[in-house]
């Protein structure tokens, strides 16, 4: 927009307004005890006072703000507390990671399993029982086989199974015997499969 935009020809000033604030500033004499000319210059009166103001003449609002001292009877604990407060303007806060609807329990996000939590608020909206398992893809099927296991087996279950069949396969455990490393290298595979689908 430039100078010459013709939004700024359609501008209108109240004259009178400017004059009678003009008018209302000169009517005031500066405060300062002896001093008798206009009081032109506003300065604040301090904690607790907001909006309220002072009006003093150039010299004496000059000597006013040279001295005056917003923190004046705070100590030095009551100051630090009020400049760190003031970084948030005065409103409550919480740590992060603490849920402000508990009221300052201390519930730390790490806690909570993102996708457990959306499973279960999905199926309470559908009605339907949380204990409901989903459907095994084929490859999660072909691996609680290979580990001999029933597809409803979770968790230490299916650790246990691994390491019992990992300890009975092993060249190690076998005499240096490399015979049964295939069966090995599918269960490590099986398991890894499993562990990577949170079935343990």
């Amino acid at each position: 927009m430039t100078v010459t935009s013709d939004i700024f020809d359609r501008i209108r000033i109240n004259k009178k307004r400017g004059r009678a604030e003009e008018e209302a500033v000169t009517d005031r004499v500066c405060e300062w005890e002896g001093c008798m000319q206009a009081g032109t210059h506003r300065a604040p009166k301090g904690r607790h006072r907001d909006g309220d103001y002072h009006y003093f003449c150039l010299e004496h609002v000059r000597a006013y703000n040279k001295s005056y001292n917003y923190f004046s009877g705070m100590d030095d604990n009551e100051t630090r507390a009020y400049q760190r407060d003031a970084l948030t303007g005065h409103r409550p806060t919480w740590k992060m990671g603490v849920n402000a609807k508990a009221a300052g329990q201390q519930a730390a996000w790490s806690d909570i399993d993102p996708r457990a939590a959306a499973r279960a608020r999905a199926e309470a909206r559908r009605g339907k029982p949380t204990a409901r398992r989903p459907k095994l893809k084929a490859l999660e099927a072909r691996a609680f086989d290979t580990l001999g296991l029933a597809h409803e087996v979770r968790g230490a279950e299916i650790k246990a199974r691994y390491k019992l069949l990992v300890k009975r396969h092993h060249p190690d455990a076998n005499g240096g015997d490399r015979s049964s490393e295939d069966r090995l290298r599918e269960i490590i595979q099986a398991y890894t499969l499993l562990k990577k689908a949170d079935f343990c």
